[in-house]
Formats: C-alpha cells, structure tokens, sequence
C-alpha cells in the first residue's frame, strides 16, 4: 500500500512540476516571434492556447498552424492544406461555435477550409464564389456570419460558413493617411474583426505591404453594427514604420488577441531593414486600451503567465529519416510526395525538368542573416541535382551539378560552369552572410573548395519579381533520375566564444596614420600580419588622410564593424593641408576634426567605407571641436548599433556621447546624446571602452583630472546613467590612454589593456581582472608575458576573438604564416 501512494504522490509532484505557471515579464517590443518567411499572421486564442497560420502562397502543403502557451514560444503542429488552386495568402483563422475554420483567397476566389480538431483532418477547399482578397470572419449577437475582404467589402456567410449569400456591400472607405506619406497605394486590405464592449473592431492594412520602407501600416475603426457606419481611430496608425532608419520596414497586416490574463497585443508583419529576402516576419506588440474605447500600442513590460511553455521554433536540419516529408519542407506550385522515397537516412528525390526554373524542389525557410547551409548529395543516372537559394522561376541562385562538370548560377540568367572533379557524390555549402554568399564544395564535408565568393543576392525579392515569396533555401532534383540528399543541415553563422580560436588585434602608428592588424593564437603574443606596414593607409580611407584611434567590433550579424577617428596630426609636415590643423587651434583645440570612417566587412579583407561628417548633421553641431575615439556597441533593448565617442564643442571639456547608426554602418541616425561628464565639468573624459558583465555595463575611460588614466564608470543601462567612481584602475606611473577591455577564451577572465603614452617609445600595458574590481598588472608589451614578434609602438588599439577559418584566411591573405591550433 505504501509502494502505491508513493507511486501516487510521485506522479501528482511531477503532474505539479509539469503543470506549474511559469511568470515572466516580457520587454523589448516590437519583439520577433517567428523569423523568417511568415507573413500575413493569423492568430487565435482557444482557451489557454493559441494558434496561428500564415500565407502559403505556392508553398505546399500550405498553411502551417503554430501552437503557443504563451504567445512569445511556437511549436509547428501540422500543415492542413496538402493541394490547392493557385496562390493562397493572407488567411482569417478563427474558430466558430467549435470548429476551426480558415479562410483564404486563391486563384481569384475566396475559400474556406475547416476542421473539428485543430491538427486534421480538415476539409478540402470550399469555393466561396466571392472576390477580393484578405477575407475576415465575423458573427454578430445573432449568430448571422460575415465575410469581409479588400476594399472594405462585406459579404453575408450562410449559417455554416461554407457559402455566401446575398451582394457584396462597400461599407468602409479605410483611412486617409498624410498624402506626403511615401506609400506604394491606398490599397486597403487585411480586415480583421473583434467585439469588445459593444463595439465592433476592424483592424485593417494600408499603404501597400512592400515597396518603400514607409509603406504598409495598421489602421483601426470601429461601428456598433457589423455593417457600418465606421468610425476611424484618433490613433490611426496603430503600427507603421515612420522612416527608413527604423530596424523593421513595411509593418502592417495586423490581428489583435488578446490572452488569459486580460492583456491585449496586436500581431502584424514586416521586414528586417534591408532584408527583404528573408521575407515578413512575424512581431507582436503589447496594446493598451484608452479610457475612450480605443486601442494603441504601449512600449511597456507585460507580465506574463503561462502553464508549461512550448519549445519553440521549427528545426530546419534533417537526416531524413522519414518515413514523411518533415514540417520545415514544401514542395513548389505542386504536391508531390510520390516522387519522394526515404531509406538509408536518405531521401530521395525524382526529377523533372532542366534547370531550377522548372526542376523539382523542396524549399525551407532560412530565419537568420547570417547562416550556414549544406547537404551531401548523390547524382542519379541522367539527374542532376543542387543546392540553391530559391525565389521564383526567374530569380535564385546556388549550385547545380550532374556528376560532370558544376553549374554555379549567379543568378536565373548568368550562370559560370567548372569542371567536377569530384565526382557524383558530393557535399555542397551555401553561406550567406548579409546577402553576400558564397558556395563551397566538399568531397567529405570537411576540406571546402570555394567556388565563388561574394555573390550579392540581396535583389532576389519582391520588390524586382513580384510575388511576396522569400529567398529560401532548396533541394534540387531536376532531369530523368534521381538524386539522393544526406544529412541536410542549417545553422546560425554567427561565431560563439566556443567557436573562436585566435585574436584580433587593430591600432594605429603615428608615423603612417594609417591601420595596422596583429594576430595570436594564444593571447600573449601579437605578429603583424603585414610586416608592421599598414593593411589600410590612412591618406585612401579618411578626409584628413589619416586615422587614428581604430576600433572594432563584431556585431550581431557576425559581420566586422570598424570605426576610426578622420584625424592627421601631423598632416602640415606631410604635406597635405597647410595649417596645422584643420581649423584654428586656438578656437578649437588640439587635434580638432570633425568626422569619423566608418567600415564594414564580413572578412576583414573586403570592406565598405562611409565618411561621416559631424559638423553637418545639425546646425547645432556646426562648432563642434573634434570627434574622437569611436567605438561600437550593440544595444539589445534598442536592437540598434550604438557608437559612442568623444565630443567638445569648441576648445571646452571633452565628454563622452554616443548615437545609433544603421547596420550598413554608412548612416549616423540620431543626434548625439551625451553619455558621461566628469563630476568637475571642465575637466576631461575622453576614450570610452563598454564592456557587458552580466546585467552591469563597465565604462573604463580616460579622465585628465591631473595626470591622464583609467577610471571606471559602472551602469545598469548602456546609454546612461554611469555611476563615477574616483579610484584610478591602471597601474602607471605615466599617463595613459585608449582602454579596450577583451576577454580571454573560454576563460573568465578579462585583460585591461591601454596606450602608455607617457613614456619614450609609448607601450601598450596590460592589466587582468575577473571580477572588473581586482587587477593584476601583467606589465607591457615584451616586458612581461605580452609579446610581440615583429612590432613594436603600438598605438590606441582593440582586440576581438576570431574563429580558426577567420584567422587563416586573413593570414593567408597577407602571406603570413601562423599555427592556429
């Protein structure tokens, strides 16, 4: 009996544990929920569970229902719809008095679909014999059914849902945006429909859902009666992207729902700026109601509770081990499972066709702007077979090979052919950073010949094809064969801690101006990677043709961010202005300029340069006296790269401000704000460095309160709010500058470094610390465990990690030789 109630009570505390309600406080809106191609969402909450559904276009089986617990994490459940006519897009999923309906548009009708259980079977499409297109669902105190489409149409449901009845009526003109407003067209679309209070809702979409950034946006109005009048909201637009600057372009076509604790958010999509190849993705924002009877959107926390969250997202690796097509894949403009055969972890794919314009494909949904995709892949008897980036008939890219020679397309209509000499078993690799790919072959899938490098893809979209589709990735079979996939897999590019191997190191020298590179393999010892002569020359890259202070950083697309100050002191003597400097000393001090050069890579071999100018971004920087020492941050809560600098109007203080810039890191897009003083305004605070610690943001800086040294200012928030602290952090006995804190790999532990400029020849010194209070001085370069191997007087430098293939690409490409380990 014992045994029995201890069976008992065990399975109600694991029930307990299994059951319990997670609380979370949720911040940061808009916030991406699904990434990726996932466009036109729909969404419903069935009691403490919601759904949601997307257009499928010609992306069979379509619509894909994804189930959440909470409204922040998704599991993919099931694809309801295996054929259909034309393209279907922009459902309306609803449920109604106990069945699941969706309905859609395709092929110039509207239709419906629906089922009694969320996860199938559903019916075959309905034909509902109306025009328009973005149908939304909606039954009044009575039971009687409506459907609204475009154009601010209404149309009467019979009492089953399943066939319409009567005219379609205009009730509803949508609302009149400022004609200044760069859209693509009125083009009013996406009703959807709730009742609250009495009233009414109709969420709604306007301004054309591509095109320019500014298009598309959210509009609300309201009526007491299903029919009209409506009335447009005060705080039309609900949701819109205002400028091109903002991180998420052609927002619009939103749902509101609410959840089980009373909060109410409204879902829509957009594109990530300069992104339109990983098509619309799916964001939420938390909405207020007003004590008018309205809804607006309200950046604030919202707590959430939820029972068990779900494992979210949809894993596009496969080893196929069937015996069904996984949820991630979709067939293109045809359903085709009986040409698919699984066996051996294998899938095997029937041809047909040429080319990828009429080939056969299975197509999967890339969510990253950096990632890594491949497959290893056998070429049937007369086959030919590929691994390609895929938008429509006139528009991919990739790789296709028939055992004999490999095609490379650069795009549908340029395409450069290279022998095989692999053979008909091979592995093949795209890897897109930042729409710039490259394409690999491999005979193991570990030693890759690059076959092309640098392919910008970026115009593979709507807005040049037409269509709404994505840049996906896809598994070709095409001609009379077979072809055989394995181990098809996807990752996120963006190098971790654990995938780094070496270091970066950039400075500058006061005798060139320009930038020089170091590695190590360990930490401890830097060489040269161009026998200490510049990898940059100062007088190619900067308006005063020279730089100084050279920084860099690694942002969240993996891509290398480099930021200089546009300064040559010593330019009179060189002969390339005749003052000694750019404006009179004496109004604007020592050093003054008034830019910075600001440049992005992927592999620190090409870069793209901008030139900015701080002088012109406001009147009210029209007498600044320099801009120094730039650095870049990411800002998580902002979702923006931060650069912050040192900045004086004049012959004042220097102070530390920091703005955002745009990620092609060629467009300053705020103006500066300050982000510390020091406590006696007239002294200086130049050469901030920001290091994140947890939850803490440190700030080492220079301060020339007396002599020049380290000090540390230590925040919650990365933009304000520094705490000063007067203790002095570096251990010299001679002024120093330009701090740059970098971790060690795989270790914690974070070394100080900083310019010794007060001694003759200057030094870089080095200090360790693992809790940013306690440091040990490890001496300067070649005077304790720092070295140097082919340099010496490094000046105002910074160091990141770099993976192995990073570090022996670099090296390689300026013929040295290091053993990275």
């Amino acid at each position: 009996m014992k045994k029995y109630l201890f069976i008992i009570c065990l399975a109600f505390f694991a029930w307990l544990l299994h059951a319990q309600t997670i609380n979370t406080v949720i911040k940061g809106f808009p916030r991406v929920i699904l990434e990726g191609d996932y466009p036109d969402p729909s969404i419903l909450r069935d009691g403490e569970d919601y759904y949601m559904t997307h257009s499928p276009f010609y992306y069979n089986p379509g619509f894909l229902i994804w189930h959440s617990r909470d409204l922040m994490n998704w599991e993919p459940v099931c694809r309801v719809m295996p054929e259909y006519e034309g393209s279907a897009m922009a459902p309306d999923l609803i449920k109604y008095k106990g069945r699941f309906y969706i309905y859609y548009p395709a092929a110039g009708s509207n239709w419906v679909i629906w089922a009694d259980d969320i996860k199938g079977s559903w019916s075959k499409p309905v034909d509902l014999k109306v025009d328009g297109i973005d149908p939304g669902h909606i039954a009044d105190e009575n039971d009687n059914r409506y459907l609204y489409v475009n154009n601010g149409e209404v149309i009467r449901l019979t009492d089953d849902g399943l066939a319409t009845t009567g005219e379609k009526k205009k009730v509803y003109d949508g609302w009149e945006y400022p004609k200044e407003w760069e859209t693509e067209c009125m083009c009013l679309e996406s009703p959807k429909l709730n009742y609250k209070n009495g009233y009414y809702y109709m969420t709604s979409a306007q301004g054309g859902t591509a095109g320019p950034a500014t298009s598309h946006m959210v509009v609300s109005a309201r009526s007491k009666n299903i029919m009209g009048p409506w009335e447009n909201s005060p705080y039309n637009p609900i949701v819109h992207t205002y400028s091109a600057g903002d991180n998420w372009w052609s927002k619009g076509h939103g749902t509101l729902i609410d959840d089980v604790n009373g909060n109410w958010w409204i879902v829509y999509h957009a594109y990530a700026k300069g992104y339109h190849t990983l098509g619309r993705q799916t964001l939420i924002e938390p909405v207020e109601w007003t004590t008018d009877g309205w809804f607006r959107t309200k950046p604030a926390a919202i707590p959430i509770k939820s029972v068990s969250p779900v494992k979210h997202g949809l894993e596009l690796s496969d080893n196929f081990e069937g015996p069904e097509l996984g949820l991630q894949w979709t067939f293109w403009k045809e359903y085709a499972p009986q040409s698919l055969q699984f066996k051996q972890q294998s899938i095997w794919i029937e041809g047909k066709g040429s080319t990828p314009a009429d080939g056969r494909l299975l197509l999967t949904t890339a969510t990253d702007k950096n990632y890594k995709t491949q497959a290893e892949i056998i070429v049937g008897n007369g086959n030919s077979a590929g691994l390609v980036l895929y938008y429509n008939e006139k528009a991919f890219t990739g790789l296709v090979s028939n055992g004999k020679s490999f095609i490379i397309y650069k795009n549908a209509e340029d395409y450069i052919e290279l022998p095989n000499r692999i053979g008909k078993h091979f592995f093949a690799q795209i890897h897109n950073q930042g729409n710039e790919i490259k394409i690999s072959v491999s005979k193991d899938g570990k030693e890759w010949t690059s076959l092309i490098e640098n392919l910008n893809v970026s115009a593979l979209n709507h807005n040049n094809f037409g269509g709404f589709y994505a840049l996906r990735i896809g598994l070709l079979s095409a001609g009379k064969g077979k072809a055989q996939f394995k181990q098809f897999y996807y990752c996120n590019a963006i190098p971790q801690e654990k995938d780094m191997n070496a270091y970066l190191m950039v400075f500058h020298k006061d005798e060139s101006h320009g930038l020089y590179m170091a590695v190590s393999p360990d930490g401890y010892t830097f060489t040269n990677i161009n026998n200490d002569k510049p990898v940059l020359a100062g007088d190619t890259i900067a308006l005063q043709k020279g730089i100084r202070d050279p920084h860099i950083f690694r942002g969240p697309d993996g891509a290398f961010y480099l930021a200089m100050t546009d300064l040559h002191i010593y330019a009179q003597k060189d002969g390339y202005r005749e003052t000694e400097w750019e404006r009179d000393g004496k109004d604007y001090g020592w050093g003054n300029n008034r830019g910075l050069v600001l440049m992005k890579s992927w592999d620190l071999i090409n870069w793209n340069r901008a030139n900015v100018r701080f002088d012109t971004l406001s009147a009210g920087l029209s007498e600044i006296g320099c801009v120094w020492a730039p650095e870049t941050t990411y800002d998580e809560e902002k979702g923006k790269l931060m650069i912050y600098f040192t900045m004086r109007f004049k012959n004042e203080a220097n102070k530390l401000y920091y703005v955002y810039v745009n990620d092609e890191f060629d467009t300053i897009e705020t103006m500066p704000q300050l982000l510390f003083e020091y406590p006696d305004e007239k002294v200086s605070a130049i050469d901030a460095d920001i290091t994140k610690l947890g939850n803490q943001y440190h700030m080492f800086y220079v301060s020339h309160d007396g002599q020049a040294g380290i000090k540390q200012a230590v925040s919650g928030k990365i933009n304000s709010d520094y705490e000063y602290d007067a203790r002095w952090y570096d251990p010299e006995e001679k002024a120093c500058e330009a701090p740059n804190v970098w971790k060690r790999i795989g270790e914690d532990k974070w070394v100080l470094m900083y310019d010794v400029y007060g001694i003759n020849p200057h030094n870089f010194g080095f200090s360790e610390t693992s809790d940013f209070v306690n440091f040990t001085n490890l001496g300067r370069f070649n005077e304790g465990v720092m070295k140097t191997t082919n340099f010496t007087s490094p000046k105002h430098g910074a160091i990141i990690h770099l993976t192995r293939d990073e570090a022996e690409k670099l090296t390689k490409h300026w013929n040295i030789k290091i053993d990275f380990q």
